[in-house]
């Protein structure tokens, strides 16, 4: 008896079909067509039927890198290459501050944002306005490394985020759910272009090798015309694959989270506990205050990164705990800063940079202490994981804020 046969025989045994299916695809599926032929009006056969054919029209149907917005985002990347390129050569000038670098990119990225989901023309033209006059502040400033020209090319930085994290909410800025959406871009977006990056160094060192090899020395001309070009035009294709949604990033982010989580607990404890043995003080050694706000920096970003990948349909697991610690541990480190920042204001007086460490700590606390309690209401049943991710999404526009302020009062304030 052959194969078709079987089909036939076996039509009311769904497991028995399936394992045929499974043991020789090829076979089954030409064997099938001629049982479908036969008994066109069978449920069964029709239900396997839209299961073979529908599985061969979804790989025709696969999302493409050529789909809406892709010429767009061709010729904003070459803009901001272009743009890039021209505000380097005023950098090597030093007519302009580095800083400005930031303005070759980000607007063309806000711009890709404007036409891939198009909010009501006051945000466009406000977005547009605070660019403008962003870019035209930064550059009355004194071209000079004064403590508080340093500090808005510090936090002008974080403004321009907040602005182009509007420019991706759109006429939904005030939803949470756009604003985690954001926060999540920007992950998949890091990891994308991190990638990206590495093969383009990759090719960079072998271009310039191979040039080498007959006696051309290429470094100077290919990272100002090339690889600083490449550089900004890559930061518009990253966000243009990541908005396609193709999945590139987005199925690994959630296992970063769940490994590095766990690695930096451990490593923060190890190094607190090694702090503690030798005696270091943030009290006095200034160096290592800043260090002290680096951790607590970057245990913000990672517990921020670990919340914004967890998935609320998910039952609570050990990283959830493991999140809770590093909040724990977070707040312990933004105690300890806060009072040594207080004791050297006391001690030594009043500075830039110590009223802005000051304020960055008190923000921090605050938001880490709406964390927390956040977290400890979802491990008590009390609520749900979109409340902590409230207390994420809901305090961002504070850092804008803050970032804004120091940006546009301190070289006033100080002058």
């Amino acid at each position: 008896m052959d194969i078709n046969n079987l089909v036939l025989k076996n039509i009311a045994d769904p497991h028995e079909l399936e394992r045929m299916y499974q043991k020789d695809p090829k076979a089954f599926k030409k064997s099938f067509s001629q049982a479908w032929e036969q008994h066109p009006d069978s449920q069964v056969l029709g239900v396997w039927y839209e299961r073979l054919h529908f599985k061969e029209t979804a790989n025709t149907n696969k999302p493409s890198l050529f789909q809406k917005g892709f010429v767009f985002m061709g010729l904003l990347a070459i803009l901001a290459g272009i743009s890039t390129r021209i505000i380097f050569h005023f950098v090597e000038q030093e007519a302009i501050a580095p800083i400005n670098l930031a303005f070759g990119i980000i607007p063309f990225i806000a711009a890709y944002f404007f036409y891939n989901n198009t909010p009501k023309k006051s945000i466009i033209y406000t977005l547009a306005a605070l660019f403008i006059i962003s870019g035209v502040y930064l550059n009355m400033l004194p071209l000079t490394y004064k403590d508080s020209i340093i500090l808005v090319y510090l936090h002008l930085p974080i403004f321009l985020w907040v602005l182009l994290g509007i420019a991706y909410t759109g006429d939904g800025y005030l939803k949470g759910s756009r604003r985690l959406a954001y926060i999540k871009f920007n992950i998949e977006y890091g990891i994308l272009y991190a990638c990206m990056a590495v093969s383009g160094m990759v090719l960079a060192a072998l271009t310039m090798q191979l040039f080498s090899f007959v006696g051309l020395n290429i470094e100077d001309f290919y990272f100002s015309n090339i690889v600083l070009f490449g550089a900004a035009a890559l930061a518009i294709v990253a966000t243009y694959l990541v908005s396609m949604n193709l999945k590139l990033a987005k199925n690994i982010t959630p296992y970063i989270a769940k490994i590095f989580s766990p690695l930096v607990l451990i490593t923060l404890l190890v190094y607190l506990v090694t702090v503690i043995w030798v005696g270091k003080n943030p009290f006095l050694d200034r160096n290592f205050l800043i260090v002290f706000n680096g951790i607590l920096l970057g245990v913000l970003v990672v517990t921020i990164f670990s919340i914004t990948e967890s998935d609320s349909d998910e039952k609570k697991n050990l990283s959830d705990y493991i999140n809770a610690a590093l909040i724990v541990l977070a707040l312990i480190i933004d105690s300890v800063a806060l009072s040594a920042i207080v004791f050297r204001l006391s001690s030594y007086g009043i500075t830039p940079n110590r009223v802005a460490v000051l304020g960055v700590n008190i923000l921090i606390c605050a938001n880490l202490i709406w964390i927390m309690l956040s977290y400890i209401r979802f491990l008590q049943n009390k609520s749900g994981l979109s409340t902590i991710q409230d207390a994420v999404t809901k305090y961002l526009p504070v850092y804008g804020l803050w970032a804004a302020f120091v940006t546009f009062t301190f070289p006033i304030i100080f002058n």
